[in-house]
């Protein structure tokens, strides 16, 4: 009877865990979504500014908000989430121009920017600079939490050896 309480237990925590696993993931995808489909966003409604236009199309915010997602769930899962490597190497520079070049050629075949050859280099630099801005963010944030777990980690420690319980 035990045995079979504990293996309930195993499983229960198991899939608690794999549950965690998935949520965290799901969670890092809507975060990217957000902050790439901001980013792509920013640059659209300038260019709109720019060429005197004060509106921007409907129809092309879904398809911008609907390829951050796409290449978000891309990124996770097929492209060992290369923004959030410890170093950009080879791969990650082959994946960075990868994605580039996808939302290059979706402004080009959406007319985000009217088919204009100059706005979509200046937009393909422009995500070139976004995904290198997202890898140091990335990398300040994890070294920021490394210090703060530390720090965590070496005051629970004191408290556990002057005797605190919790």
């Amino acid at each position: 009877m035990n045995k079979t309480v504990s293996n309930k237990h195993e499983k229960r925590m198991f899939m608690k865990s794999v549950w965690e696993h998935y949520l965290t993931k799901e969670i890092g995808i809507e975060f990217k979504a957000c902050l790439y489909f901001f980013c792509i966003l920013f640059f659209y409604s300038v260019y709109r500014l720019v060429n005197g236009m004060g509106t921007a199309e409907i129809l092309h915010m879904a398809e911008m908000i609907g390829l951050t997602y796409i290449i978000g769930y891309i990124q996770v899962y097929l492209l060992s989430d290369f923004d959030e490597a410890e170093y950009l190497g080879g791969k990650e520079l082959f994946y960075i121009l990868l994605c580039t070049s996808v939302y290059t050629g979706a402004s080009h075949l959406c007319r985000w920017f009217d088919r204009n050859m100059p706005a979509e280099l200046g937009f393909a630099v422009y995500i070139l600079i976004v995904y290198f801005c997202a890898f140091l963010v990335y990398k300040s944030k994890r070294k920021i939490d490394e210090k703060l777990l530390n720090s965590d980690l070496k005051a629970f420690q004191e408290r556990k050896k002057n005797g605190e319980h919790y």
